[in-house]
Formats: C-alpha cells, structure tokens, sequence
C-alpha cells in the first residue's frame, strides 16, 4: 500500500469513529434552541436587527434553522434560508483553502517568498516609528529581517496590515497611498500593498489585514483564471455553494440580498465600495454568500475536508491547515488587535481553540474547534467534540461584538455543562 493511500485510509477510519463516538453525544436541548430563538426574536423586536438567519447543525443534519426578522428594512420582504449576506472576512477561509489546495499539489510551498509571484515585493520596506530628539515621530524604513513568505500570508504575520489597524503611522500610511482609488484587479492591488511599509518585521507579529487579499493575487498567478473561476471551479460547484460569488447578476439574486439598517453607517459604506468595485475580487473580504452554501463549507471542515465523497485536502494538508501556527515556539507576538481571541490560537485561515484561556469560567466551546466572523456580523465555527457546525448570518456592524458572544453562549447552552466548556 502507498503511504498516501495508507494516511487516506487511516484518515477515514480515524473520521468514522469519530462519528461513531459522536452519534452518542446528546443532541441540543429543546429548551436552549427555544432560548435562541427567544433571543433572536427580541433583537429583531425591538429594532436593534433587521434579521438574522441561524443554523445549529449537528451529526450532518440540521437541528435548527430559524430565520428571524427581513432581509431589508427598505423592501420588508421576509429573510429566508437561501438570503444572500455579504460575509466579509468569512471569504478568508474560503480563499485559504484554495491556496492550501495548491501547495497540496506542489505548485505552491509555505516558504515561497512572495515576491516569486509579485516582484514588487522584493523592495518592501518595515516602517518604525521614531521618537526624535524634540519629541516629534517620524518613520524610518529598514528592510525586512527575512522576505515576506506565503505562510505568513496564511497566518496573518506578514506585517500587512489594514488601515484602522495599529499605529496613527500606519492609518496615515494606507489612507496617504489612496489603494482603493479607481478601477483595480488582485494583481493591481497586490502592487498596491507592496509600496507600503510593513507594520512589524516578518514572522514576529499576528495583524490583521489585506494578508489574505495578496494571496488571492497569488492564487490568480499559479492557476491562470480569477479567483472566482479558481474557487467556483475547485470548492463552490463541487460543494454545491451555488449562490456564493463576488458579485449578483440577476435580479433574483438582488433581491435575495440581505442589507443593514439605516443607521448603521460603517456596514453601508463599505457596501458601496463594494459595489463601486466590482472587478476586484477581494480573497479577503469581498464574498457573497448563504447560510446554506456556508454550511456545506463548514461541514466539509468538520469532516476533516471531505465532503459526500469528495476529498479536498490531504489529511497532512487539513491538518495543517487547522493547526495553531502562532503559539508558544513560533516567535509570533500578539497585541491588542489579537482578534481570534482568549483561548485560541490561528491556524491557516482559521481560529483554533487551543486551550481554556484566562477568562474564569472559560468562554463555552471546545479544545480544536475551529472559527471565523466577520466585521457584517456574519459567524460560524465547527466542533469536533459535539460532531456539530452552528452559523449566524445577519448584517450588523453595530451590535456584533454584543450578538456574537450572546450566540456562541446560547448555542453551547443548549448541551449538559460537561460538554459546554474545554
């Protein structure tokens, strides 16, 4: 037997007992799913939500699907299961995977400098803010202690940054060089990011940022399409994701469209700027979706990145993919933008809970599970130990850090105490 064949065979085996084991964990109580829905019907009530859609989904089968509230204040037309969310940063797993797909296939390595695909990054510089004798700062540029390298663009240690992100250098750095100003493809803006100076050295810092949007650039440079022929090809078609895209075409698809209220004004500008660029398709955040393609996604996660028969990563690769990258030995600091959270680590693409955290009592989940959310609200994580994927899809930048933990503690709620924390 090959060694390949050997660890897909025992991947397999090791999955169906899994499962095996899983199928005697109690399924969510009546009275905690009652709980969320209670919850949500509140929100949507007193006028904080429009809507919300939540899936709880255990053992491959869906044991909750509620939709709460409409799609649009505007139109009041009902939210449905099959409404279209702007995902925002849940695009990053999705662009992840494909590029985890590529290095599975050799045509791409975690080592790989950056600048192999886009030259420019061969002349990126690190900013440092320097305290000068009379009190003034100002920003001095030294070259990297290493290049830039795709694994750092996988785990968010590239020294990329967003604009809001870090020091009042580094807002003022990205808003100076205009990098949204007209008409711009990956490759455009994968040069873009390269002019700017890189918040920390290499490999020393987790930040947040357009990390994910070159490695679409480089996804578009290895296979020859764009990004969205690359991951409707490869992981939307075969999964079945048939509503998640860049951009709608039809009316039908419009209409299915979810939208904030009003007043929520950060999440309507950037649904401009979205629409204002239709030809970039941003790896990082430019992804539209359903809870119901998400959780054919999730699902395929949560067996170890396979789904209805098809394999879409090694067992080596997924395993990878969904290890922490960034802990103890790594080199990696974190600071206060540390978004994954207490208790978790980051994999490639994805947060993974790797122990309790500080917090007395601990926050509800389990050791190895895996998540991400987004800036509009949107949230999923997969749990190994509960054989089960729970989804939220709502489009609020207002009251998500409130929504989003208020979820995660209804959902393990709904199980004995024994199973809800680490």
């Amino acid at each position: 037997m090959k060694r390949r064949d050997f660890l897909v065979g025992a991947a397999l085996l090791a999955g169906t007992m899994a499962r095996s084991r899983a199928a005697d964990l109690p399924a969510p109580s009546s009275e905690g799913l009652d709980r969320i829905t209670a919850y949500f019907d509140n929100e949507v009530g007193s006028g904080r939500l429009p809507g919300a859609v939540i899936l709880v989904q255990q053992h491959g089968k869906p044991v909750y699907l509620k939709t709460f509230g409409v799609r649009d204040v505007r139109t009041s037309l009902a939210m449905t299961p099959d409404t279209i969310f702007a995902i925002h940063s849940m695009t990053k797993p999705i662009t992840c995977l494909g590029a985890m797909m590529l290095i599975d296939e050799g045509k791409l390595a975690l080592t790989d400098p950056v600048s192999k695909y886009v030259p420019l990054f061969a002349d990126t510089k690190v900013g440092l803010e320097v305290t000068l004798p009379d009190g003034k700062l100002e920003l001095d540029l030294v070259p990297p202690v290493r290049p830039v390298n795709i694994e750092d663009l996988l785990r968010h240690t590239s020294g990329i940054s967003y604009d809001y992100i870090g020091g009042k250098w580094v807002e003022q750095a990205y808003k100076a060089a205009n990098i949204f100003e007209g008409q711009f493809n990956n490759r455009e803006f994968a040069d873009r990011i390269a002019k700017l100076p890189l918040a920390r050295q290499p490999g020393t810092l987790w930040r947040y940022g357009h990390s994910t949007d070159v490695l679409g650039s480089v996804i578009e440079i290895i296979s020859g399409q764009t990004l969205y022929q690359f991951l409707k090809q490869r992981i939307f078609d075969p999964l079945g994701m048939t509503s998640t895209k860049f951009t709608l075409a039809t009316e039908d698809e419009l209409a299915r469209m979810a939208r904030p209220l009003p007043n929520d004004f950060i999440l309507l500008a950037a649904e401009r700027d979205r629409l204002d660029h239709p030809e970039w398709q941003s790896g990082g955040g430019g992804l539209l979706s359903t809870i119901t393609d998400y959780q054919r996604f999730s699902q395929m996660l949560l067996n170890g990145g396979e789904f209805e028969g098809k394999r879409y990563l090694s067992p080596a690769a997924f395993k990878a993919m969904t290890t922490d990258h960034i802990g103890p030995g790594s080199g990696v600091g974190r600071d206060y933008f540390y978004f994954p959270g207490d208790g978790f680590g980051y994999g490639y693409g994805l947060a993974v809970r790797t122990d309790p955290g500080n917090a007395k009592p601990p926050p509800p989940g389990s050791l190895g599970e895996l998540k991400w959310d987004s800036g509009s609200g949107t949230y999923f994580a997969v749990d190994p130990k509960l054989d089960m994927v729970y989804l939220m899809m709502q489009q609020t930048q207002n009251e998500r850090s409130r929504i989003t933990p208020a979820f995660k503690a209804l959902v393990y709620d709904c199980y004995p105490e024994g199973l809800r924390r680490p």
